[in-house]
């Protein structure tokens, strides 16, 4: 009973301590922000560190702190320490910005999709994917023009329609998809691009999610593909991660011709073993992750290698098995750093 009593007193004391949160993208000291430079002869610096997402730590009150109730409350009943950790990042996928400023990571290890909105200071997880179904592996998201969602889950095998509030409307792929992966949209067409990385395709629907076409068949020759994962649609081209051939390759969003490719697999910092994410910033350089040596390298639109940002370790420019990668509008490239349990943000300076 006194316990009761005593939680029931800080519940009261907690709740006018909260007030509105604000999101901070440092929500461990992340010292000085690293600024990196393309290799050229000036060595003028183009990428700067902006921060990181791990989860509901990145919302503090308005003053900078919770208030001594709402701390006492949050450790009496356990969440001060390792409860807490159930609203962190587990194993984040990959991401989208949409248009409203929101940022939305799947989590495979969460089983859900994380919302950070920055705008409204709120922080939410969706676990649905349709009327009694909840995500099992969602890897890739796109938001389409209506402002709904597109979630690729690749263990139920089918793309999941969400409403901007995250309420599940739709799904489609089913019998067509074996392992869906990464997504993208054509935002002029509408179509719909999925990497089936169990089928050694992308495959291509309209907007109201009837299969149109495939890209590429099973292969290691230009144009084929071995377990495609992610992908990025940008001005009239698709980006492909062909991620067992160590290469990224590009199609023509027209008519799905191959138009170009970047890396090769090698030894040496710039090659590739293991691609995964890849996302394009406004000057058309192409970010990959490679997973395997735990690097984001970065090429021009020629296809030529620019920079190396990262190595193993936990520490900040570094990362832990890194999974998908996305830019927005601001120039901002996101990098999930899947082991880490985190999402490090870069920001593109431009020339």
């Amino acid at each position: 009973m006194k316990l009761m009593a005593a939680l029931a007193a800080v519940s009261v004391l907690a709740g006018c301590a909260a007030g509105p949160r604000v999101m901070m993208y440092f929500p461990e000291n992340a010292g000085n922000a690293v600024l990196k430079a393309w290799p050229d002869a000036d060595r003028v610096p183009r990428l700067e560190y902006a921060g990181q997402l791990v989860g509901e730590d990145n919302f503090v009150a308005e003053s900078g702190s919770e208030g001594r109730g709402k701390r006492f409350f949050r450790w009496i009943v356990g969440l001060a320490n390792g409860a807490r950790n159930a609203e962190r990042l587990i194993r984040p996928q990959s991401g989208v910005v949409d248009a409203a400023g929101r940022i939305l990571v799947t989590d495979a290890g969460r089983q859900g999709i994380f919302v950070f909105d920055e705008n409204n200071g709120t922080f939410d997880i969706w676990y649905a994917a349709g009327p009694d179904l909840d995500f099992s592996s969602p890897v890739g998201i796109a938001e389409r023009s209506a402002g709904d969602f597109i979630v690729a889950d690749a263990e139920l095998a089918e793309v999941f329609v969400l409403a901007p509030d995250g309420q599940p409307i739709g799904r489609f792929g089913a019998g067509d998809l074996v392992r869906p992966t990464g997504v993208g949209i054509d935002k002029v067409t509408g179509l719909i691009y999925v990497a089936d990385t169990g089928a050694h395709q992308v495959k291509v629907f309209t907007s109201g999610g009837e299969l149109a076409r495939t890209i590429g068949v099973p292969g290691d020759a230009p144009g084929e593909l071995n377990a495609p994962m992610h992908i990025s649609v940008s001005g009239g081209r698709v980006y492909v991660s062909d991620t067992l051939n160590a290469r990224v390759q590009i199609f023509s969003a027209n008519d799905g011709k191959l138009v170009g490719l970047i890396g090769r697999r090698g030894l040496f910092v710039g090659n590739l073993v293991r691609p995964k994410g890849v996302a394009v910033d406004s000057d058309n350089n192409v970010y990959v992750v490679e997973s395997y040596h735990d690097h984001l390298l970065i090429y021009n639109d020629a296809g030529e290698f620019l920079l190396p940002v990262g190595g193993t370790g936990s520490n900040i420019g570094q990362f832990f098995l890194p999974a998908g990668a996305w830019s927005d509008d601001n120039d901002r490239i996101f990098i999930s750093d899947m082991f880490n349990g985190r999402v490090i943000i870069l920001r593109y300076v431009g020339a």
